[in-house]
């Protein structure tokens, strides 16, 4: 009898590199442990929305409105499986391509995953900032207002991170979600930190 694949919920910001470093990571998981992912959408936008940061960060938060809105807008539409192709479609191109944060990138994101072109209506409005905040919060309750992107959640124990750079693939990809688990499963395990001494890399 095969073993049923444990679930995990992730959230992230689709401007995010750090983010999209470490949803690869869970990708790579998903081939070597009986895992699954669930995607969720949370927002630096938010998240920073009374914070004081630099205008060049104020830029990008601004920015990070639109694919929020809009991967919020397809899940609402049409389930939360289509998060996992978006986010993908999304991030490749704003993260690989370097392409710009337009509509005509959203379009093209949304035509990749299989999803109506006009969902990328969303980015400019309002209507789905209820539902976002909602899943932000969800995500963000879980392990405080300190911390960002990305939160995974596994066997009822949330963290942030982990933080990666570059994708750990294969056997280096098992080896760090057992480690995962590990302290996932230690009463009153909290955190493990240090400094970045790298940039996002990806490959």
């Amino acid at each position: 009898m095969s073993e049923q694949p444990a679930n995990v919920d992730f959230w992230f910001d689709p401007l995010c590199p750090w983010a999209w470093l470490t949803s690869r990571w869970m990708l790579e998981v998903e081939k070597v442990r009986p895992v699954r992912t669930r995607w969720h959408v949370m927002s630096l936008a938010v998240l920073n929305e009374d914070k004081d940061v630099s205008e060049e960060y104020r830029t990008l938060l601004r920015e990070a409105w639109g694919p929020a809105r809009v991967a919020i807008a397809a899940e609402q539409r049409l389930g939360n499986d289509v998060l996992g192709p978006l986010y993908t479609a999304l991030g490749n191109r704003y993260h690989l391509a370097k392409e710009p944060r337009t509509a005509e990138t959203l379009t093209a994101a949304l035509t990749e995953a299989g999803l109506p072109a006009d969902l990328a209506e969303a980015a400019d409005v309002t209507d789905y900032d209820d539902a976002l905040r909602r899943s932000h919060h969800d995500g963000m309750d879980r392990v405080g207002y300190e911390v960002g992107t990305p939160v995974i959640s596994v066997n009822g124990v949330s963290f942030f991170g982990p933080v990666v750079s570059p994708t750990p693939r294969a056997d280096e990809a098992a080896k760090l979600w057992d480690g995962v688990l590990l302290v996932a499963g230690t009463d009153g395990f909290f955190e493990l930190k240090r400094s970045r001494t790298r940039d996002p890399i990806f490959d």
